[in-house]
């Protein structure tokens, strides 16, 4: 049994729902129907930030990682945080996972900010993880809140975190980029 560790915030999480609702639970759903020898680790924690992720995925690499899908940023997007800065910390994780998993897979998913953050630093924010992914050779996400971001029927009432219809939606764009790399 491979590993596939699901790194991420509160997106990956599945917050306000069931773990059985969150995206990576309903790509295991896939993954068992198809009876591939996968079993997908939901390392998603809500709130968390690219600087976040980079203290804590030591710790989570204690275990085997067959595929590493990273779904950070978001959090860093919404405070402001500086597009440069975030792509730092993002790439830090990379190369530690990199390091203690050589073999592993790597798969990147893309994040874009509202416009109201400023034109300028959403188009900023929107390449770094585009220029992530080609740097280190790993398959791309491009937008993984596609068909769900600014959906308000597919998001909870906060309007930024999806309704368990969104997650399936989530689920169907990282499984279209994800199937090719299993």
């Amino acid at each position: 049994m491979k590993n596939i560790l699901f790194f991420g915030n509160s997106l990956t999480a599945g917050y306000g729902l069931s773990p059985s609702e969150s995206f990576p639970a309903l790509i295991q759903k896939k993954i068992d129907s198809l009876q591939l020898p996968y079993k997908a680790i939901n390392a998603g924690l809500s709130g968390e930030t690219s600087a976040g992720g980079k203290n804590r995925i030591d710790w989570l690499l204690r275990q085997p990682v067959d595929v590493f899908v990273l779904e950070l940023g978001a959090n860093d997007g919404l405070r402001g945080i500086p597009p440069a800065e975030t792509k730092k910390n993002l790439q830090a994780i990379v190369d530690k996972v990199k390091a203690k998993y050589p073999q592993a897979k790597l798969v990147m998913a893309g994040m874009e900010v509202p416009s109201s953050m400023g034109g300028r630093y959403a188009s900023e924010f929107r390449v770094i993880f585009r220029q992530l992914a080609t740097e280190n050779n790993m398959a791309l996400v491009p937008f993984l809140l596609e068909g769900v971001g600014g959906e308000r029927h597919l998001n909870q009432q906060d309007g930024v975190h999806p309704t368990a219809a969104g997650q399936k939606i989530l689920a169907e764009n990282v499984w279209a980029v994800l199937k090719d790399v299993l």
